[in-house]
């Protein structure tokens, strides 16, 4: 049924999706881009929700308490506990703490927006990445085409561990996907 709606109401707004849906999107890191907008998060949500992947996005642990956790919860949010598992120990990274949600979840597409803003920027974070290689996951290329109001996925990147190489896959990828507002969505020069 709520798959129904949601469909219903990308369907509604004259968006579509690009099908089928490549394999390896219930246990993966997915990239969200390009992301100029805060509609983004909309889109995203209805049309991960009706492709049936299972969206989470990472947020700190503390903002998944009471009333806040009633909303950020359903809508996909996984808090992130980067505190030492013992005394004495280091803290872990936030690359880390991410590749450790796999070990903890069998269905899971943790989505990043690597740009890291919706304003331009020329280099991408790259803790995706290394999120991926570490937990042994691929890499799913979600995507928003707001000129032919599609959504869809491509992929999948398997980390090889070339940052470089692989970086310059995604960069190719995105290179022409025009998002909510183009002149705010740049590919990383450092590999595009």
């Amino acid at each position: 049924m709520q798959k129904a709606i949601f469909s219903f109401l990308l369907r509604l707004s004259g968006w579509k999706m690009a099908l089928p849906v490549p394999e390896g999107t219930d246990r993966c890191v997915m990239v969200a881009a390009p992301h100029t907008s805060n509609w983004d998060f909309y889109y995203t949500i209805l049309a991960f929700r009706v492709m049936d992947i299972p969206l989470r996005f990472t947020i700190k642990k503390s903002w998944m308490r009471f009333p806040f956790n009633l909303l950020i919860g359903p809508l996909g949010g996984l808090g992130i506990d980067r505190k030492p598992k013992a005394p004495g120990q280091a803290r872990p990274s936030y690359v880390e703490a991410m590749a450790e949600l796999f070990a903890q979840h069998q269905r899971l597409a943790v989505v990043v927006t690597p740009e890291g803003t919706r304003s331009p920027r020329d280099e991408w974070k790259t803790g995706f990445y290394y999120t991926a290689l570490k937990a042994g996951v691929p890499i799913m290329l979600g995507y928003l085409n707001y000129q032919q109001k599609e959504a869809g996925v491509g992929g999948p990147i398997h980390p090889s561990g070339d940052l470089a190489a692989d970086m310059r896959k995604i960069m190719d990828f995105y290179r022409d996907i025009p998002g909510h507002t183009p002149g705010n969505f740049l590919v990383d020069k450092r590999y595009g």
